[in-house]
Protein backbone atom coordinates (compact mmCIF):
# COMPACT_ATOMS: atom_id res chain seq x y z
CA UNK A 1 0.00 0.00 0.00
CA UNK A 2 0.96 3.53 -1.03
CA UNK A 3 0.90 6.41 1.33
CA UNK A 4 -3.13 7.62 1.38
CA UNK A 5 -5.74 10.18 2.30
CA UNK A 6 -8.20 8.51 4.51
CA UNK A 7 -11.65 8.61 2.34
CA UNK A 8 -13.44 9.33 5.74
CA UNK A 9 -10.86 11.82 6.63
CA UNK A 10 -11.23 14.03 2.76
CA UNK A 11 -14.39 14.28 4.20
CA UNK A 12 -14.28 15.38 7.41
CA UNK A 13 -11.30 17.69 5.83
CA UNK A 14 -13.97 19.31 3.73
CA UNK A 15 -16.94 19.76 5.89
CA UNK A 16 -14.73 21.15 8.46
CA UNK A 17 -15.06 18.75 10.85
CA UNK A 18 -11.55 18.50 10.71
CA UNK A 19 -9.68 22.14 11.18
CA UNK A 20 -6.20 20.91 10.14
CA UNK A 21 -4.90 24.56 11.45
CA UNK A 22 -6.40 24.70 15.00
CA UNK A 23 -6.98 21.13 16.12
CA UNK A 24 -4.23 19.03 17.29
CA UNK A 25 -3.10 16.74 14.96
CA UNK A 26 -1.01 13.95 15.79
CA UNK A 27 1.50 11.09 14.51
CA UNK A 28 1.08 7.65 15.69
CA UNK A 29 3.39 5.03 15.12
CA UNK A 30 2.12 1.81 14.23
CA UNK A 31 3.03 -2.05 14.32
CA UNK A 32 0.95 -4.92 12.62
CA UNK A 33 -1.27 -2.38 11.30
CA UNK A 34 -3.15 -3.46 7.87
CA UNK A 35 -4.45 0.17 6.11
CA UNK A 36 -8.23 -0.09 5.55
CA UNK A 37 -10.08 2.47 3.35
CA UNK A 38 -13.03 2.10 5.73
CA UNK A 39 -11.34 2.93 8.85
CA UNK A 40 -12.44 6.17 10.48
CA UNK A 41 -10.79 6.35 13.55
CA UNK A 42 -8.15 4.99 15.91
CA UNK A 43 -10.53 2.66 17.48
CA UNK A 44 -10.50 0.91 14.33
CA UNK A 45 -6.74 0.88 13.87
CA UNK A 46 -6.68 -1.04 17.20
CA UNK A 47 -9.67 -3.16 16.76
CA UNK A 48 -7.70 -4.74 13.80
CA UNK A 49 -5.11 -5.82 16.41
CA UNK A 50 -2.25 -2.82 15.40
CA UNK A 51 -0.41 -1.61 18.82
CA UNK A 52 0.08 2.58 19.05
CA UNK A 53 3.92 2.22 20.07
CA UNK A 54 4.22 6.12 20.03
CA UNK A 55 2.74 9.27 19.34
CA UNK A 56 3.56 12.58 18.53
CA UNK A 57 2.11 15.75 18.00
CA UNK A 58 2.43 18.02 14.15
CA UNK A 59 3.92 21.29 15.21
CA UNK A 60 4.65 24.15 12.82
CA UNK A 61 1.53 23.59 10.25
CA UNK A 62 1.95 25.68 7.25
CA UNK A 63 -1.02 25.62 4.15
CA UNK A 64 0.42 26.86 1.22
CA UNK A 65 -1.02 26.45 -2.39
CA UNK A 66 -3.03 23.47 -1.14
CA UNK A 67 0.04 21.58 0.09
CA UNK A 68 0.44 20.78 4.08
CA UNK A 69 3.51 20.82 5.63
CA UNK A 70 4.73 20.81 9.01
CA UNK A 71 8.20 19.87 11.21
CA UNK A 72 9.22 17.08 11.14
CA UNK A 73 8.06 14.58 13.48
CA UNK A 74 10.01 12.64 16.43
CA UNK A 75 9.06 10.26 18.39
CA UNK A 76 11.04 10.13 21.71
CA UNK A 77 12.75 7.12 23.27
CA UNK A 78 10.79 4.62 21.66
CA UNK A 79 10.62 1.46 23.67
CA UNK A 80 12.15 -1.69 21.90
CA UNK A 81 10.54 -3.65 20.25
CA UNK A 82 9.63 -5.17 16.74
CA UNK A 83 9.78 -3.29 13.49
CA UNK A 84 7.05 -0.64 12.76
CA UNK A 85 5.85 -0.17 9.17
CA UNK A 86 3.80 2.60 9.25
CA UNK A 87 2.02 5.50 10.91
CA UNK A 88 -1.25 7.47 10.73
CA UNK A 89 -2.00 11.09 11.48
CA UNK A 90 -5.59 11.72 12.92
CA UNK A 91 -7.43 14.85 14.82
CA UNK A 92 -6.45 13.48 18.51
CA UNK A 93 -9.62 13.31 20.87
CA UNK A 94 -10.41 12.15 24.36
CA UNK A 95 -10.83 8.23 23.37
CA UNK A 96 -9.49 6.26 20.33
CA UNK A 97 -12.88 6.54 18.71
CA UNK A 98 -13.05 10.31 18.77
CA UNK A 99 -9.32 10.30 17.30
CA UNK A 100 -10.15 10.67 13.61
CA UNK A 101 -7.86 9.21 10.72
CA UNK A 102 -6.38 11.56 8.26
CA UNK A 103 -3.66 10.25 6.93
CA UNK A 104 -1.76 6.48 6.31
CA UNK A 105 1.53 6.44 6.09
CA UNK A 106 4.04 3.01 4.89
CA UNK A 107 6.54 4.81 2.29
CA UNK A 108 9.22 7.47 3.62
CA UNK A 109 12.72 7.52 4.86
CA UNK A 110 13.05 5.35 7.87
CA UNK A 111 9.90 3.41 7.47
CA UNK A 112 10.28 0.48 8.38
CA UNK A 113 12.20 1.03 12.00
CA UNK A 114 12.76 -1.35 14.84
CA UNK A 115 12.60 0.85 17.54
CA UNK A 116 15.65 0.43 20.01
CA UNK A 117 15.02 2.91 22.76
CA UNK A 118 16.21 5.62 21.36
CA UNK A 119 14.40 8.38 18.86
CA UNK A 120 11.98 7.97 15.81
CA UNK A 121 12.42 10.79 13.43
CA UNK A 122 10.59 11.23 10.31
CA UNK A 123 12.11 14.11 8.09
CA UNK A 124 9.08 15.46 5.64
CA UNK A 125 9.45 15.32 1.89
CA UNK A 126 10.73 18.61 1.12
CA UNK A 127 9.62 18.23 -2.71
CA UNK A 128 6.29 19.84 -3.58
CA UNK A 129 3.94 17.71 -2.07
CA UNK A 130 5.09 17.93 1.18
CA UNK A 131 3.09 15.78 3.85
CA UNK A 132 0.25 16.03 0.97
CA UNK A 133 -1.33 18.34 -1.69
CA UNK A 134 -4.54 18.63 -2.09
Amino acid sequence: MANALYPKGKERILDETIGLSNDTIKAALLRSYTYDSADEDLADVTSSGATVVATATLSGKTFTSGVFDANDVTWTAVANGAACDNFVLYKDGATDADRQLIMYVDSYTNLPVTPNGGDITITWDSGSNKIFAW
